[in-house]
């Protein structure tokens, strides 16, 4: 990696362009908003959606037109507030959610902020992520976490957050039969979340091998899931957080009639997908994208409550300094390595 400059203000790690990355400085960030605050930076997690960005270079609709800061799932201690924020005061430790709306749109007025139209996402083009040394959120899209709470944990709060919401859309109560496609960071804490919820079963499954026959395939292999985890007609409720094609397809087949699939691994943008066992098992399928109303504070209790043991989940921890290397570890995939941490500035 390279380094530019020696005595850095603000170190960031920048994706320059596709596969280019870099340690620059940056100008130390200065409050405009009466409502915003400063964060000094201080964990990191790396998320798929980093490595997405850095080596494709778009995600949908958002695509990379310029040099951006990576990093979303964060935690900090406050280095300075706004004129109008009287809830943090410097030195607070938070957990930040990384999106702001516009609090202002038809979405954010009904509740659903987490689709407004003018959410400034970090990491996600134009805007800037976290991994930084100082960074700029807004004051009521972070939360202070106890004494107690370390800021590698308050960095999990991200992906908590992610699974609650998931697990939200998906409207889980008790005794219900859960399937869980995928097992990487956000599929495992999915069936945390619904335990919590006091789910009846919760199953996890990772990807499966395609067949030549795609569809026929996910039939039978749903109808051999079925059997050998006593799943009867099928999953009370389908979580889908792999994104790859065959789960998806198979996870059709694997609920039962009338039973709920929410998607939110996000693969291929185009797939082959059995709409009409959609429509004559009569399942609802929903989109869970990001957090809803709650999710961080959900996520934090059952962080502090040790309902949710986080800190078995990072498995590799590298210094600022060491982010490329951090970086390549996640994008070779080993078995080994489930979560991987970056710390902060000094």
């Amino acid at each position: 990696m390279t380094w530019i400059g020696k005595e850095l203000t603000n170190p960031s790690f920048v994706l320059r362009k596709v596969k280019d990355v870099v340690i620059e400085d940056r100008p130390k960030p200065v409050l405009k908003e009466p409502h915003d605050f400063i964060v000094h930076v201080k964990q990191t997690g790396i998320c798929g959606s980093d490595v997405h960005y850095w080596q494709r270079g778009r995600i949908g609709d958002y695509v990379l037109t310029g040099p951006m800061v990576l990093g979303h799932e964060s935690s900090g201690e406050v280095v300075e507030v706004g004129s109008a924020v009287s809830h943090l005061k410097p030195g607070d430790r938070l957990a930040m959610e990384p999106g702001v709306p516009c609090r202002r749109c038809n979405q954010c007025r009904s509740g659903a902020y987490h689709l407004c139209g003018g959410m400034i996402f970090a990491a996600t083009p134009p805007w800037d992520g976290t991994l930084a040394k100082y960074y700029v959120n807004a004051a009521d899209f972070c939360y202070k976490v106890p004494d107690h709470m370390s800021m590698k944990e308050a960095a999990m709060v991200e992906p908590v957050s992610v699974a609650v919401a998931i697990a939200k859309t998906a409207d889980l109560c008790a005794h219900q039969t859960v399937l869980v496609f995928g097992c990487g960071p956000i599929g495992v804490l999915c069936q945390v979340v619904a335990k919590a919820h006091g789910a009846k079963t919760v199953i996890g499954v990772d990807v499966p091998e395609p067949g030549a026959d795609p569809i026929a395939h996910a039939e039978k292999m749903a109808q051999k899931l079925k059997e050998e985890c006593g799943l009867g007609e099928g999953a009370d409720v389908v979580l889908e957080c792999s994104g790859a094609e065959p789960c998806v397809q198979m996870g059709v087949f694997a609920a039962r009639h009338g039973g709920t699939i929410v998607q939110a691994g996000m693969g291929k943008e185009v797939i082959n997908f059995p709409i009409a066992a959609v429509c004559t098992r009569g399942l609802v399928v929903k989109g869970s994208i990001r957090y809803l109303t709650g999710c961080y504070p959900a996520a934090i209790d059952l962080i502090v409550k040790g309902i949710n043991d986080v800190k078995r989940l990072v498995t590799n921890r590298f210094k600022f300094e060491e982010a490329e290397q951090a970086f390549e570890l996640v994008k070779a995939g080993r078995q080994d390595v489930f979560k991987v941490m970056i710390a902060g500035v000094v």
